[in-house]
């Protein structure tokens, strides 16, 4: 398979020591028209991304049969970012079989009566499971923090929370992907845009978009304090240059490509007794 020379590890972020305070992190001085992953020529990146989809689909064969780990993959963005764009051209070539996408909305009633995380840990991955969350826990931060619904004390509480409970989670076998899919305003714009003017894109548009798209530097302060808040040494956050489809995939599927390569997957031994049967 072909590998793009740019490094995911230019494009992460981690806090030192625990995470708790983090590292700087200003969100807008990262251009979201960039392609670090991209060869140059578009119909060679498609054709890459459809390749690292089916090499993702092999691994997640394996990563099913061996057990040993759990994949629990978090995008992040603002609205028309692209998760379900990702979740179709990274993961569309997977069978159902141990591979889950969960598609966060506003806590119900009964999920307020609980603390923020209670929901998030019933969906997380079991053994050999790969979940992907659209959007996920960091929304009952950002959300909230943006619209004054919560303490800046509250901010700070939570986000420790948060990096406690994935570091939980990877003591226990699971492996955290976190992106971040970085669009320009414009590019936002643009297909907010599309949405409106395609008929079969109406149900993706909500009239709440236009208000949230006012609170725009406002989400982006807030993502840049929740990734210097939460870019652990166990969960790291992954900066994808977002405004072209294609280089997000590519760059996605590349991290979750290297991520199952470097667990060192391997199938479970068989049993002696079997090769000894005959089926007649």
């Amino acid at each position: 398979m072909a590998r793009s020379k740019a490094s995911l590890a230019d494009h992460q972020h981690r806090s030192a020591g625990s995470g708790r305070g983090g590292k700087p992190f200003d969100l807008t001085r990262h251009d979201p028209r960039t392609k670090p992953f991209s060869s140059g020529n578009k119909a060679r990146d498609k054709a890459r991304v459809e390749t690292l989809a089916l090499e993702v689909d092999r691994l997640q064969d394996l990563f099913y049969a061996d057990r040993r780990f759990k994949l629990l993959v978090v995008l992040q963005g603002t609205d028309t970012a692209g998760k379900d764009g990702t979740i179709r051209g990274v993961f569309g070539k997977t069978s159902a079989l141990g591979v889950h996408a969960v598609g966060w909305k506003a806590p119900t009633p009964e999920e307020k009566a609980h603390d923020f995380l209670w929901r998030i840990h019933q969906r997380v991955p079991g053994d050999g499971e790969i979940v992907i969350f659209n959007r996920s826990h960091y929304e009952d931060v950002l959300v909230p923090a943006v619209n004054g619904w919560i303490t800046p004390a509250q901010v700070k509480q939570r986000y420790e929370q948060i990096n406690q409970f994935e570091r939980m989670l990877t003591e226990n076998g699971t492996v955290i992907c976190k992106f971040m899919l970085h669009i320009s305003k414009e590019e936002q714009r643009v297909r907010l845009q599309e949405r409106l003017e395609d008929p079969t894109k109406h149900w993706k548009f909500a009239a709440g978009d236009l208000e949230v798209r006012k609170q725009w530097d406002a989400y982006q302060q807030a993502y840049s304090d929740a990734i210097a808040a939460t870019g652990t040494p166990w969960a790291p956050w992954t900066i994808v240059p977002s405004d072209s489809k294609t280089h997000r995939n590519l760059m996605i599927g590349t991290a979750v490509v290297e991520t199952l390569q470097g667990l060192k997957l391997r199938y479970p031994p068989g049993s002696p007794e079997l090769s000894a049967i005959r089926v007649q």
